[in-house]
């Protein structure tokens, strides 16, 4: 039994439930677990050590994952105290109130760093790894299921692993992963991806068989995304990107295949994907640390060549659809480690497109994509900074407002900054297009207020921008009204002046 997932005859004895894997775990230990946007994430140990804990045993735990978590493990560790620290990403509605209480404390991080920091002994190394998998090989080597996210990088630190092998997980995605550890610094060598299409690794994460502690049978699947569908206001945002790239090819800054793509994850940037499938474009490639179901329409379609990410999160259509015609993918979709699809160098050295969603942004071009009013943490950072530093060009979406109006996501000052102006070239709301390249702040100021800005909010606006010059500057603010607008919201309701 279970012989075509563990291929390694010697293993058979490590099989054991999860609730006899969660006693190898103690208090205060740091823990890798896999996962990547709700897609390849550990099933059973999560469940597991939250029971421990309501049954009384002291376990509090520093949980290090690729990115958020599905089933609502991270809520559910998190409401039964079993994190204590969290990082690098998370999008759960229970651990954020734990968090912005100040009951976990949450390491906000760029996706390319947690790797790194590991290697480089920045972070405490990792006690036990806890990685989703559709097989053993019988060289030992474990074969991810949807995501690699950091697992690689967990398991060749950690002293222990601990494999889960997921039934629902087909066998035929062995060979869709490209597993590439970079060595460490000061002499390392350049990573040799030279296009997205390249394979540079092995088909899976190397370790010695002994150091597999425990392996662990699930039968269930990922939690499905939950993106919302295009909407009018998305497919505005679209059309404004598409006409935008179509400037660029016409201008000769790239051809009709463009450069290759990056979209962050959530509605927005999966809806301005999927307006791609009525555009005039062709054999475009991804070079993404995520694929939505945006990506497997291009597919389909034609349109997207190829797309090398690090997760596969889908609806729950799409994802039977990709599993009914997986071999039809195959040689059209690598996963990698996220320090790789995310690496800054290869960003850069590709010259990648990338597309991301602002939380806000202000006049000036300050991206604020974290903190709702500056202090509470939505989800966090992402990969977006990976690839708005080091991308060819940086696009930012956002709706005009939210709450029905009583925010603008076009402000004077974002009350908190994750990528600065310098890093941000286009903005696009529903109502248009900015563009910021070689325009200086009080340049950008104008064209963000008339382009981007809900019509409502565009006289208080440019009244601030007015007082704004009266006091100078190279980028004016007056700075006793700069923060004025989320003040009103947080005393009135709204940042509309009645």
């Amino acid at each position: 039994m279970y012989e075509d997932r563990i291929r390694r005859p010697a293993l058979m004895n490590k099989l054991m439930s999860a609730d006899q894997a969660a006693l190898l775990f103690k208090d205060g230990m740091t823990v890798g677990m896999s996962g990547f946007t709700r897609a390849g994430d550990a099933k059973a140990l999560p469940a597991a050590l939250v029971e421990r804990a309501r049954q009384g045993t002291p376990l509090q735990l520093t949980l290090l994952t690729g990115a958020s978590l599905g089933n609502e493990s991270d809520g559910l560790m998190a409401n039964a105290g079993v994190v204590a620290r969290r990082m690098p990403f998370q999008a759960d509605a229970a651990l954020r109130r734990k968090i912005n209480s100040g009951e976990v404390m949450f390491i906000d991080q760029h996706l390319s760093e947690t790797a790194e920091q590991l290697r480089s002994g920045d972070l405490k190394a990792v006690d036990i790894a806890v990685i989703e998998a559709v097989a053993i090989t019988a060289d030992g080597g474990i074969i991810p299921t949807m995501s690699v996210g950091n697992s690689a990088s967990f398991v060749q630190q950690a002293h222990k692993v601990i494999v889960e092998i997921n039934l629902s997980a087909p066998l035929a995605l062995e060979g869709f992963h490209d597993i590439y550890v970079p060595a460490a610094r000061p002499h390392r060598e350049p990573i040799p991806l030279l296009t997205p299409a390249q394979r540079i690794g092995q088909p899976t994460i190397r370790l010695h068989p002994d150091r597999i502690a425990a392996i662990v049978i699930t039968d269930s699947p990922d939690s499905p995304s939950n993106a919302l569908p295009p909407d009018d206001e998305t497919d505005a945002i679209a059309r404004h990107v598409i006409t935008f790239l179509e400037g660029e090819v016409k201008a000769g800054r790239m051809d009709t295949s463009l450069l290759p793509l990056q979209a962050g994850i959530g509605t927005i940037a999966n809806a301005v994907l999927h307006g791609l499938v009525d555009s005039p474009f062709r054999n475009m490639t991804m070079f993404s640390e995520v694929l939505q179901d945006s990506a497997i329409e291009l597919l389909d379609s034609g349109h997207l060549a190829m797309a090398s990410a690090s997760s596969i999160t889908l609806s729950a259509a799409m994802h039977q659809k990709f599993l009914d015609n997986i071999e039809q993918y195959r040689e059209r979709i690598v996963l990698r480690p996220q320090e790789i699809s995310n690496h800054p160098e290869i960003v850069r050295r590709l010259g990648i497109i990338a597309l991301n969603t602002a939380l806000e942004f202000d006049i000036y071009g300050n991206v604020n994509s974290t903190h709702v009013g500056g202090t509470h943490m939505m989800n966090g950072i992402g990969g977006s900074g990976d690839f708005a530093r080091n991308g060819q060009l940086s696009v930012f979406v956002s709706k005009s407002v939210a709450k029905d109006g009583a925010i603008s996501s076009v402000v004077p000052f974002a009350a908190h900054v994750d990528h600065t102006e310098h890093d941000v070239d286009v903005l696009v709301t529903e109502w248009g297009l900015a563009d910021l390249r070689g325009l200086a702040p009080r340049e950008r100021a104008p064209r963000i207020i008339e382009n981007c800005a809900h019509p409502d909010y565009r006289p208080q606006l440019r009244a601030y921008f007015e007082e704004a010059l009266l006091g100078g500057g190279q980028t004016p603010h007056v700075l006793e009204k700069a923060l004025s607008w989320h003040a009103r919201y947080k005393r009135e309701g709204s940042m509309l002046v009645k």
